[in-house]
């Protein structure tokens, strides 16, 4: 096998056994709009990057986290509807980031692999990259998987209890940044929500327990991964749309099994 397939296969991997955990929560919550936001905020950091002459992979993270932090305190305010502010900074950010690549007139800019992911030609440097944040939102997760369960449950009563809710929110906010920084290169800017999303979707019914459906969901984002990869080389498609068509066909025989299987 080629070793650019193998430092995609282990990309790909590792970003979905992140976002798969992570995932199950952004489904609990329904904070898939949060992602979408998140997500088109990388691109933004992205066209700063190449402004600055800068390793965009910082811009990345470094915008990603600032808004993180900016929606974890939209959460408490009651003036404007979250949803609102969500679409405007959403969608601002995506212009903005879009503008900004124009005006990088000195680099060269493939704006397919920021839209839709690069994962075939990640390198050695990417994957330390990878490896190393992927490896804190597994920490983070781990050490603080209960209380985040409390807060998904139910916030008022995990905040009786002594929970800091609200820095919990910012925590889960921040990880979601995070991830969206790693994803970004797997997928691209406007398909890293699916990557969160479906895998946990997939897992949902088969699960009984949070910690069963946060490792199903993480072995579906990695089947999901595997079988874009596959569809990408043999058909010759993009890598990271191929990926999320894994991911949707996955679902859907999933809810055929389901729905048409004996009770």
């Amino acid at each position: 096998m080629p070793d650019f397939l193998i430092y995609a296969l282990i990309a790909g991997c590792a970003v979905a056994l992140v976002a798969g955990p992570l995932g199950t929560l952004v489904v609990w919550q329904r904070l898939a709009y949060f992602g979408d936001t998140l997500a088109h905020s990388a691109l933004l950091g992205t066209a700063l990057g190449l402004l600055l002459h800068i390793n965009p992979w910082w811009t990345i993270i470094g915008g990603s986290l600032l808004i993180g932090a900016l929606l974890a305190v939209m959460q408490s305010q009651r003036e404007h509807a979250t949803d609102s502010l969500l679409g405007i900074i959403s969608h601002g950010s995506l212009a903005l980031g879009l503008v900004a690549l124009s005006l990088a007139s000195n680099a060269r800019v493939d704006l397919n692999a920021y839209l839709f992911g690069d994962l075939l030609a990640v390198n050695t440097g990417d994957l330390w990259m990878i490896g190393v944040l992927g490896a804190v939102i597994l920490g983070l997760l781990t050490r603080f998987w209960d209380p985040l369960l409390a807060v998904t449950v139910h916030d008022e009563l995990a905040a009786v209890e002594g929970l800091p809710v609200q820095r919990l929110r910012v925590l889960q906010l921040l990880m979601m940044a995070l991830l969206v920084a790693v994803a970004m290169k797997v997928v691209g800017v406007l398909l890293v929500t699916a990557l969160l999303i479906i895998p946990a979707n997939i897992a949902r019914p088969w699960a009984r327990t949070p910690e069963q459906m946060a490792l199903f969901a993480a072995f579906g984002g990695v089947a999901a991964v595997m079988g874009g990869l596959a569809i990408s080389v043999w058909l010759d498609t993009p890598t990271g749309a191929s990926i999320v068509v894994s991911a949707v066909l996955a679902f859907l025989l999933s809810f055929g099994v389901r729905k048409f299987s004996p009770a």
